[in-house]
């Protein structure tokens, strides 16, 4: 039980983190969307792995 409760902590935290890196490139004037979009399409893949890795993956 505790470990599943720190597994979910541990990726909402580093999920948190990552949104926000990638929230903070779109405040700028001079950075379009279409700019930051690789940064989002490789956060989403890095979340996905995290998530797939922390509660499917298990041999």
């Amino acid at each position: 039980m505790m470990s599943k409760i720190t597994t979910v902590l541990g990726c909402s935290l580093a999920i948190a983190f990552l949104i926000g890196l990638a929230t903070t490139l779109t405040r700028s004037m001079m950075i379009g969307f279409y700019d930051v979009l690789p940064v989002y399409i490789l956060m989403a893949v890095a979340i996905y792995m995290m998530i797939y890795e922390a509660f499917f993956d298990k041999k």
